[in-house]
């Protein structure tokens, strides 16, 4: 039997066999009888949020690098030119571009004489705090609650995960990295509270397991794993009953969710297979399940995170792309310098755009998972609608380990709170945390009137008061 009015499914319906446990899309059957209100509706579909960290800044914060756009536009509002900048590849997507700039993060700067040099490795836990980290090696920790935890923690507690942390390069160090931090401040851009820095997963097989691996015994999922059969091959009687009482739409959304995770799951049984013939790696020391191509990694994180909002798994991901002082080389980028020295150019300005080359590669892998997001339907929107990106870094020019006039931008529509297609450049002085503050206002935490080292709120849209419209000029 289809279901027709007056009956409806749960938004969070699973199916289950042994060793797996499926949580299925958005489908019609799931839209009770009756439109619901406004208010209803954003209670019961809370904005997705995605926060990324880039570290080591930007080329386009260098002193030389900002005077040729080689970040942020020349021009702020809606008519901005994205064709020096390493924003370039977002062009096609700048409906849903906000760009941030001109703002600092003085919180990730020393602020006594023994935490000079010590940029690298407290920068990253101040990125979605906005707050100072204690100097300390041990366990005695003290930075901040992250912005993706508030909002998991009032949005994402009716989800089966409220937030998940991944990963792309090794943080798996323990005791202190350098200049007196621990490497938690290094590796950590998820904190629950001041004290507790979340794991994060670096192996798309364990983000995988923990996604669609939850249902059946330890021992039914280790069986399953050793067979080459797929995830749904353990639950495709109940699917086939449940295809059979849904409406042709649905079933034909279903099987196309179905499909995804399919294939998702093949692409890490390839790479495992592969990782695991004895051949020479790029990554010998990594996970079977963890690629050795950038860009590789980075897609299935990405579908992965797309996945879990279309199921309704979690809401909230922070990704931290890069870990600071890397020297992994990015050939597909146009230049063979390792990234932490590429960094380091000097005020060179040819070793500028060899830096800002990695750049424009790293900021190129967005508009895949935007295509993703955009592809998933959900009742008279996509995702890509209901979602906000947070890509940014805590640092501006890293030749200088300098905090001042950092990158950041956002992406998506935000359930509304992101109009997109505008560059705000913040009047000189503004705090990071303003945008943060900002972002969250938009995420429906509207209560809240500060955030970090956060001066006031800054405006995302245009028009803008007369004092922040001089700040946008030049």
């Amino acid at each position: 039997m289809h279901f027709l009015s007056g009956k409806h499914m749960e938004r969070r319906t699973f199916v289950r066999g042994m060793g797996a446990s499926i949580a299925l899309p958005f489908l019609d059957a799931m839209v009770p009888a009756g439109r619901l209100s406004a208010a209803k509706a954003a209670e019961v579909d809370p904005t997705r949020l995605v926060a990324i960290e880039m570290v080591h800044g930007a080329a386009g914060c260098n002193e030389w690098g900002a005077s040729q756009n080689l970040w942020a536009p020349a021009s702020a509002g809606r008519g901005f030119d994205l064709t020096p900048s390493a924003l370039m590849p977002l062009d096609p997507w700048r409906d849903y571009l906000t760009i941030i700039s001109n703002t600092d993060v003085r919180m990730a700067e020393a602020f006594q004489a023994p935490e000079i040099g010590g940029d690298h490795f407290r920068s990253s836990a101040v990125f979605l705090t906005q707050q100072h980290p204690k100097q300390t090696e041990g366990s005695d920790v003290f930075v901040g609650t992250s912005l993706d935890q508030m909002h998991a923690n009032r949005f994402g507690q009716d989800t089966p995960i409220p937030s998940m942390q991944l990963c792309i390069e090794n943080i798996n160090q323990s005791g202190g990295c350098a200049y007196g931090y621990t490497c938690v401040y290094t590796d950590s851009i998820s904190w629950a509270s001041p004290t507790e820095p979340l794991p994060v997963i670096r192996d798309p097989r364990v983000a995988f397991e923990q996604l669609f691996g939850a249902g059946g015994t330890a021992g039914e999922r280790a069986l399953r794993r050793r067979t080459s059969a797929s995830i749904l091959d353990w639950v495709t009687g109940r699917i086939s009953q449940l295809q059979r009482e849904l409406g042709p739409n649905d079933r034909e959304r279903l099987e196309r969710y179905l499909q995804n995770v399919r294939e998702l799951e093949r692409r890490i049984q390839m790479i495992e297979a592969q990782n695991s013939t004895g051949e020479e790696r790029a990554l010998p020391s990594a996970p079977a399940g963890v690629p050795d191509s950038f860009e590789e990694h980075v897609q299935l994180m990405f579908d992965l995170q797309a996945l879990a909002f279309a199921s309704d798994t979690t809401r909230v991901f922070s990704f931290k792309m890069g870990r600071d002082s890397s020297a992994r080389v990015f050939p597909e980028s146009g230049t063979d310098k390792p990234f932490h020295p590429a960094s380091h150019h000097g005020g060179r300005e040819e070793a500028i755009l060899d830096f800002h080359l990695i750049n424009k590669y790293h900021v190129g892998m967005l508009p895949y998972f935007l295509e993703k997001l955009a592809a998933i339907q959900e009742g008279d929107s996509h995702l890509l609608d209901k979602t906000m990106i947070i890509y940014g870094s805590p640092m501006a020019d890293g030749n200088l380990h300098n905090h001042r006039r950092a990158p950041l931008i956002a992406l998506g529509g935000a359930n509304g709170g992101l109009g997109g297609n505008i560059h705000l450049k913040a009047p000189d002085g503004t705090p990071m945390a303003n945008a943060m503050l900002s972002f969250m206002h938009a995420l429906g935490h509207t209560d809240m009137d500060s955030f970090g080292d956060s001066t006031g709120e800054l405006s995302l849209s245009m028009p803008m008061s007369t004092a922040q419209a001089q700040g946008l000029g030049g």
